[in-house]
């Protein structure tokens, strides 16, 4: 019976020298370059959870720090209207009359409030009138000098009975200075008031020439010049 011959055996594939070259050129290739993509990854990790932890860092310090509200400003007019719903209602209406008598019929201060006050004028409390006298917006020289203007062109007055018209208690009420700015700055012909007070008191009153000129020139009458009370009688009969 023949013998069977059995062939050599072949090493195990890790036996084998070119294996381990293969190994070795694939730690030397891959291993490197795997660790250092590792590595990456958690530095890139890293990273992101710092940057995290400091976006929730400064969210924290941003919402703990106390936010001022503004405050919005008023405006004058909002200002100007607080301060006008705080004035009694009777102080205002006295203060829009006091207006109606500076601006319309031109009067004194003093005459203002004695009008505004009286028992027989307006009847405002004492209170109410001053309110409306200090809170009145005029110019009293002014006033004054209008008034002259109206007692000269309308009534034919004297320079001196202007001016004791608008100081007299009984009168306007202004002040001197006040009456003196009216009759320094009003231009009017005085002659030609004293002529025609002295045909008026010819033709509703027959007076005679000479009884004419002592009243244009009595200091209790008309109070013109003695020039002018001879310019209307020399004139009368013009």
């Amino acid at each position: 019976m023949a013998t069977r011959k059995h062939g050599k055996a072949k090493k195990p594939i890790y036996k084998r020298v070119w294996f381990w070259i293969i190994i070795v050129l694939v730690i030397a290739i891959f291993i490197p370059g795997g660790g250092s993509d590792y590595e990456k990854t958690a530095k890139t990790d890293n990273t992101k959870t710092t940057a995290v932890k400091k976006s929730d860092s400064d969210n924290k310090s941003t919402s703990s720090k106390p936010v001022s509200k503004p405050v919005a400003k008023k405006s004058d007019n909002e200002s100007t209207s607080s301060q006008e719903s705080n004035v009694p209602a009777d102080y205002a209406s006295a203060l829009n009359s006091a207006k109606t008598y500076s601006s319309s019929m031109n009067m004194s201060k003093q005459g203002i409030y004695n009008q505004l006050t009286s028992d027989a004028g307006e009847q405002f409390s004492a209170e109410a009138g001053q309110y409306a006298i200090d809170n009145l917006s005029a110019d009293y020289n002014e006033n004054a000098l209008k008034t002259a203007k109206t007692y000269s062109s309308d009534m034919n007055m004297s320079k001196q009975g202007i001016y004791e018209q608008l100081t007299s208690t009984n009168g306007e009420q202004f002040t001197a200075e006040e009456a003196q700015y009216a009759v320094d700055n009003l231009k009017a012909d005085y002659n030609e008031n004293a002529l025609k007070s002295a045909k008026s008191y010819q033709d509703d009153m027959d007076m005679s020439p000479d009884a004419i000129k002592d009243q244009l020139s009595s200091s209790s009458g008309e109070q013109f010049t003695p020039e002018e009370a001879d310019y209307a009688i020399q004139h009368l009969n013009d």
